[in-house]
């Protein structure tokens, strides 16, 4: 896949693939396309050449809400959750559930079925939050982040694409976050991880493909590389072929 901003070209003749029940790691250094190419899978980005391949059908240039119903859904590293509802509402953002005949058609929203799902979800993920009517915005870094993967997990029943999920979290935060993951791949969902963090990538994913530069350089098996290849990958010191 190919991918032009102006005169930058993010992705030339990227490739990437991932397999059900998997976790595979995206990783590559500072502009090697790894938030273009996964934006690109998204729909948020249209590619100039390539072709997105998804369960053998093309969905190349699909309209985010289109790629969403496929059962895909991605939690951007910024969350996108809204600081001032309370968890149910995050979960069900854009997605409100209305109550039946009369109300639903006056928009009253059914909150105490949305709570108990909301619930439901959290539990089977073992995320603890105590009051999950409190804004997200007086919970820890770490919870937020459960929200916005359980939200993904909620809406997505093949895929979900992880951007930076432990950034700027503490060490406890991101053990929570990392065990979320594997619940998720657990869940028979896959997971792309887009990670700078090696020792987290080594903890939870399957499979490392790298980006350098655009394109893809590796195709890694966790449990028989190493760091150093992984870095090499990333900086063109270290190439598959030659080692090969």
């Amino acid at each position: 896949m190919t991918k032009h901003f102006g005169a930058v070209q993010a992705l030339r003749g990227a490739s990437f693939r991932i397999f059900p029940g998997e976790v595979v790691a995206l990783m590559g250094d500072n502009g090697a396309g790894k938030s273009t190419l996964i934006k690109t899978i998204c729909g948020v980005n249209t590619p100039d050449t390539g072709e997105i391949l998804f369960e053998g059908r093309s969905i190349s240039g699909w309209h985010p809400k289109a790629v969403q119903a496929l059962g895909i859904e991605t939690v951007y590293q910024d969350l996108a959750l809204a600081p001032d509802l309370d968890t149910p509402a995050n979960l069900f953002l854009g997605r409100e559930r209305l109550m039946p005949g009369v109300l639903g058609a006056l928009g009253v929203l059914a909150r105490r079925s949305m709570r108990d799902e909301a619930s439901k979800v959290l539990t089977d993920l073992n995320v603890r939050i105590k009051d999950v009517r409190a804004p997200v915005n007086n919970l820890s870094g770490g919870q937020q982040q459960s929200v916005a993967v359980a939200r993904a997990v909620t809406w997505a029943d093949k895929l979900v694409i992880m951007d930076e999920p432990t950034a700027a979290l503490g060490v406890p935060q991101t053990q929570a976050v990392l065990a979320l993951i594997r619940r998720v791949k657990e869940s028979g969902r896959s997971v792309i991880l887009i990670s700078h963090s090696l020792p987290d990538v080594m903890q939870v994913a399957d499979r490392v493909e790298v980006l350098r530069l655009g394109r893809r350089v590796a195709q890694l098996v966790t449990a028989e590389t190493n760091d150093a290849q992984i870095v090499g990958a990333m900086t063109g010191a270290w190439t598959q072929e030659a080692a090969a």
